[in-house]
């Protein structure tokens, strides 16, 4: 990768993002990061500039790369001294747009709730039981991220509304790369933030299981608030970081 390429302003914005969906645990320590090509899907940009940004991220030691079969670009670090200045360009700059797109993705996770409350079936609630008790079992990180993920889905599925199911994935891509893949956090909060989703997870399904579309939906809002307190906790920790290297 050349210089200037990598230092283009699309490159360097790209990198950013990336970078910060790494920090706030979208793609935690381990993960495989989707490939160029489906990057620059989500991304809307090409895959020569989806390579020159990973190529910033592996020079600032935040992936690795892993060739042949089973290979791809994989993430080795969470945070490191470049995290701080991309998290807070990516998230700073917006902060007001990823309030409000919060704040709607909080609404449509209540619709959503409210509706598989009013509509599921005996077979969606075999299935949100299932899926609760693998949430439950999963270990922590990446395990509870992917058994998150499914629940959620489940979730969305009882609803039976697929426009609902578009607006939030719609929304969620708005503010992500890998959505439906949820911000995780940082490791230092992270069984803290997984035990408070389990309790949450735990009403919602017996609000929905029960017909309780009133308590679906101010359970689903309340439990949508991880995101921004996740958020909010990597913003302050790169304000602190950029700071300290001042």
């Amino acid at each position: 990768m050349s210089q200037t390429t990598a230092a283009t302003p699309l490159v360097a914005q790209i990198s950013d993002r990336l970078i910060t969906a790494i920090a706030t645990g979208e793609f935690l320590p381990g993960s495989r990061l989707p490939a160029e090509r489906d990057l620059a899907v989500l991304l809307k940009v090409g895959r020569t500039s989806v390579r020159a940004a990973l190529a910033v991220l592996h020079d600032n030691g935040l992936i690795e790369t892993a060739r042949g079969r089973g290979g791809g670009s994989f993430v080795r670090e969470q945070w490191t001294a470049a995290s701080h200045a991309a998290v807070l360009r990516t998230l700073c700059g917006r902060w007001d747009d990823i309030e409000d797109r919060l704040e709607a993705m909080r609404r449509v996770h209540g619709s959503i709730a409210r509706a598989a409350a009013e509509r599921h079936d005996a077979q969606d609630a075999a299935v949100l039981a299932e899926r609760l008790a693998a949430y439950r079992d999963a270990p922590s990180g990446r395990g509870k991220q992917h058994a998150d993920a499914l629940l959620h889905q489940a979730i969305a599925d009882a609803a039976k509304n697929a426009t609902l199911k578009q607006m939030l994935r719609g929304l969620e891509s708005e503010i992500s790369i890998g959505a439906p893949t949820h911000v995780w956090g940082e490791p230092e909060t992270m069984r803290e933030q997984e035990e408070r989703a389990t309790g949450e997870h735990e009403l919602l399904v017996a609000a929905i299981v029960e017909g309780r579309a009133d308590a679906a939906d101010a359970v689903a809002r309340e439990h949508a608030r991880i995101d921004l307190v996740l958020l909010q906790a990597a913003k302050r920790r790169a304000e602190r970081g950029a700071a300290a290297a001042r």
